[in-house]
């Protein structure tokens, strides 16, 4: 379950609602079901699903609090209760390109959803990666969908990879399905390769009325009216003022 863009950061709904006829607006019967008979789905907050943190959420927007803790943590963490998960893996991202912009305020973020995990009962692990730059090679809704599909036929920017790898090692074990991190990956890597994953997301696509076709044909996804590439004419190094 996730939400829209906030701030400066993109939505995954967003992301998904570019490919044509995908529906992020689902019931929650609805959800639970497709979570029991393909085990997965991804929607947007519903009405009826911690309402009040759907108006926190909003303001929080407005009023230029998106970077306060007590409120990034009560929103990520009544969504994930509310809808019955009793395991939780989060990736907390710092850096730049994050609002936590230190690691000290990431361990913050994480420490308070960990004990708001144990108040609930729910276990809960926090994943702490670098958010300095963009994960992978592709900004916006439309080529970041791309990007994914790719991934799941094998073509995995290595930044992206060692993310999605590490974090799902640690869903594999709080599901009781293997304590070793690394056999864990290798799992991943597996049905990766086998296309498993891939034909999961297809899944996800159909049963929530998107398209596949523009699954199986990425070239039907739209692209920007002006593509215009940058050339380096030098050797060198890009670096931001500190």
């Amino acid at each position: 379950m996730s939400g829209r863009g906030l701030g400066f950061t993109g939505g995954t709904v967003d992301k998904l609602e570019a490919i044509p006829g995908y529906q992020t607006a689902v019931e929650m019967k609805q959800f639970i079901k497709n979570v029991e008979e393909i085990g997965i789905s991804m929607i947007s907050q519903t009405l009826n699903l911690a309402p009040a943190d759907k108006k926190l959420y909003a303001l929080r927007d407005a009023i230029s609090c998106v970077e306060s803790i007590p409120l990034i943590a009560s929103s990520i963490m009544s969504k994930k209760i509310a809808s019955g998960a009793q395991k939780i893996v989060l990736d907390v991202t710092v850096g730049k390109g994050a609002f936590m912009q230190n690691i000290e305020d990431a361990r913050k973020l994480a420490t308070t959803m960990i004990e708001i995990g144990k108040l609930a009962n729910r276990e809960t692990i926090c994943v702490l990666t670098s958010m300095d730059e963009p994960l992978g090679w592709a900004v916006g809704n439309a080529q970041e969908v791309v990007e994914a599909v790719k991934f799941l036929k094998g073509e995995m920017p290595e930044d992206l990879k060692q993310v999605v790898l590490t974090l799902g090692s640690y869903m594999i074990k709080l599901a009781g399905k293997g304590d070793n991190l690394e056999e864990n990956k290798n799992k991943l890597l597996e049905n990766i390769q086998n296309k498993k994953a891939y034909q999961k997301f297809l899944n996800l696509v159909e049963r929530q009325g998107g398209d596949i076709s523009y699954i199986e044909d990425l070239n039907k996804l739209p692209k920007a009216k002006f593509i215009e590439p940058v050339y380096s004419n030098e050797v060198g190094y890009i670096r931001r003022n500190q």
